[in-house]
């Protein structure tokens, strides 16, 4: 069952806290993407799944907080690209891979058909 099209107090709440969460998302998703030094995953192949689940996250909450999730989208899509080069070229430490942009696209491609399903 989901929230009348009118806007209440209570759907405002609920807007207001997915806004918040969307602020968190984003705090989240950079700080996996520009941390000095990635995580030491202990042999566990996981490095893509977190990629494509750090931008998948950040665009399923700005579904659910009612932001614009074409430009949200299209901002990820950049971003998948950009930060790899980011990584590669400015961060010690770290090292740009394309493999991790094609995760990253991943991400917001399953949540996309997944927001585009739903409707």
């Amino acid at each position: 069952m989901s929230l009348p099209d009118v806007e209440t107090p209570a759907r405002e709440r609920v807007q207001a806290w997915w806004r918040w969460g969307f602020v968190l998302a984003v705090a989240v998703h950079l700080a996996v993407l520009y941390w000095p030094r990635s995580p030491s995953t202990g042999g566990l192949p996981i490095d893509k799944p977190v990629h494509a689940a750090i931008f998948g996250m950040v665009l399923w909450v700005a579904a659910k907080a009612r932001l614009p999730v074409g430009l949200v989208g299209a901002l990820l899509v950049g971003h998948a690209v950009l930060s790899e080069l980011i990584q590669h070229y400015l961060l010690t430490g770290r090292s740009g891979d394309v493999t991790d942009s094609v995760a990253d696209l991943a991400g917001v491609v399953i949540v996309t058909l997944i927001l585009w399903r739903r409707r």
